[in-house]
């Protein structure tokens, strides 16, 4: 991917996570806050902030896995994409 992911760095690094986000969407922020809650490492991209290429390769991405074009949109080691902000899949997945 071309555009640039911001890094939360923290000590819960057993999975690769990725959150694709909305700046200003209430339950992007609300995954956020619980992936930090929870001590995890994960990388973001606010989707409204890319230009349309990078949007488009998002989406692209996110299809190729099966999801909905629905943020957030978290994908777990590459291969698991949860659409929405599910906690219980999220602790699931993160095993936390």
């Amino acid at each position: 991917m071309i555009m640039k992911k911001k890094m939360v760095t923290d000590k819960n690094d057993r999975h690769d996570v990725l959150l694709y986000a909305i700046s200003t969407c209430a339950w992007c922020k609300l995954t956020k806050q619980f992936l930090k809650e929870n001590n995890v490492k994960y990388d973001y991209i606010d989707i409204d902030l890319c230009d349309e290429k990078d949007k488009e390769e998002i989406r692209n991405h996110i299809r190729k896995l099966g999801g909905n074009l629905e943020y957030p949109a978290i994908i777990i080691d590459k291969k698991i994409l949860i659409n929405g902000f599910q906690k219980d899949k999220l602790r699931k997945a993160l095993e936390i």
